[in-house]
């Protein structure tokens, strides 16, 4: 699999800008994407052709480092159960997933001196949804994370590859048991 810090710089012949290029995120972008009914639930069943980046699991959850990352930590809460809405949870599968997002921002909070997160779904296509199920994202949100490249290039440089992230979190994860 390709690091999420892998980029190619490139000029435009007609202009003398310089442009960054996630290349690992193109194929995605494309469409190009792998052939599994369900991308989340393929995640959940560690199909083959499906980059898992799960850190951690239990009977209702699996939490995974998002693929592409908005910043180091950001994870996403996804129910084992294909559902679409957060109103198809079950009472018992809404309070796990509460209490699953209080231990996911200790876990963050351990590992990375955020000092705010955002939290929250994007539910069916206008809402910005790119997956028809479930998951609760979860970002660390840094002081001073606009830097030039944001402000300038319009382009966000991640300090942490997603495989480097699952490691330390499902580390932390692992050392404190509930």
């Amino acid at each position: 699999m390709t690091r999420c810090l892998e980029f190619i710089f490139w000029k435009r012949s007609m202009e003398s800008r310089q442009h960054l290029i996630a290349h690992n995120k193109l194929n995605y972008v494309r469409g190009q994407r792998p052939d599994v009914p369900c991308i989340l639930c393929a995640v959940r069943e560690d199909h083959p052709e499906v980059a898992s980046l799960e850190v951690y699991r239990d009977n209702h959850f699996l939490v995974s480092i998002n693929l592409y990352p908005y910043n180091p930590g950001h994870l996403m809460l996804v129910p084992l159960r294909h559902v679409e809405w957060p109103d198809e949870l079950s009472d018992e599968e809404a309070l796990s997933l509460h209490q699953l997002q209080k231990r996911c921002l200790g876990v963050l909070r351990q590992l990375y001196p955020a000092c705010g997160f955002n939290i929250g779904y994007n539910l069916g296509e206008c809402g910005g949804g790119s997956i028809a199920h479930l998951h609760l994202h979860i970002v660390p949100r840094f002081r001073n994370e606009t830097g030039f490249m944001t402000s300038i290039g319009q382009t966000h440089i991640m300090v942490e590859t997603p495989e480097e992230m699952q490691t330390r979190i499902r580390q932390v994860f692992a050392e404190a048991a509930p």
